[in-house]
């Protein structure tokens, strides 16, 4: 007998009234929840996975915009976990749209992968000209605190972020079999379990560089696309070492408005 699979969506709007931003349209079913803190000038939304984690079958999407003038924020509440599938992919699919002189930071939690996972990610982003944006995707490879090891693994994710059409950012990531040991070869990962890709655009990206260097692991690096794009990454032993480095840096861009959730 086939098992029924979770299915979620959420659908979220947010407007500018006034000096502040509002929800100005929000539609959430299945598996999808959202919870709403409090927050000073941006609207912070918690995405909720109710089905506890990912498997094959499962199918979860988001379609979140910044209106013009707008800021929204959006994070999880805990670290997302791709369990093995006994058929087929799991997929998550985001669609984010940050209109003139918007601000949408995407900060989601960890996404841990276990053995066996299958996993197709799709995130795309589309700015107006003068749009903002902080944007962060970790992904842990197992729990080293279990000693837990990847061997059967199928990781598809894709990144695309544009603006007024034009692409100016695409990583595409795709592992299978054996992750293990395709992270422990230098050109990869190094013997890494852990990783964080960061974009951040905004006119003040430049002056962020320097302070971002500082706060780096030896094992990351950021880099300016252009006066208004700086890009990052950083690859770390685990969860926790990821972490320590990234937390700061997420404070740093976001201007102390990283949330809560991220502290727990």
């Amino acid at each position: 007998m086939t098992q029924p699979r979770a299915q979620g969506a959420l659908d979220l709007a947010v407007k500018q009234r006034g000096a502040r931003s509002a929800i100005d349209r929000l539609r959430s079913q299945g598996a999808m929840k959202t919870l709403f803190p409090r927050s000073r000038d941006m609207v912070q939304a918690i995405m909720i996975n109710t089905s506890g984690g990912l498997t094959g079958g499962d199918h979860l999407t988001v379609d979140a915009r910044a209106g013009a003038g707008a800021g929204l924020s959006l994070t999880t509440q805990a670290a997302e976990r791709a369990y093995r599938s006994a058929s087929g992919f799991a997929r998550m699919e985001s669609t984010l749209t940050v209109e003139a002189g918007a601000s949408l930071f995407w900060l989601p939690q960890e996404l841990i992968l276990f053995e066996g996972a299958a996993l197709r990610r799709r995130l795309t982003c589309d700015l107006a000209a003068d749009a903002r944006l902080l944007l962060v995707e970790p992904v842990v490879f197992g729990r080293a605190a279990m000693g837990e090891t990847l061997r059967d693994v199928q990781f598809d994710d894709h990144i695309a972020v544009r603006r007024e059409g034009v692409p100016l950012y695409h990583d595409a990531v795709r592992l299978t079999g054996d992750v293990m040991a395709g992270l422990q070869r230098a050109a990869i990962a190094g013997g890494a379990g852990a990783m964080a890709s960061l974009v951040y655009v905004a006119p003040d990206a430049e002056a962020f560089m320097p302070k971002l260097r500082a706060l780096m692991p030896e094992t990351g690096g950021a880099s300016l696309m252009g006066p208004d794009i700086l890009l990052a990454r950083l690859v770390a032993a685990d969860s926790y070492e990821m972490r320590r480095h990234l937390v700061p840096m997420l404070d740093a861009l976001s201007q102390d408005t990283l949330p809560t959730s991220w502290r727990l």
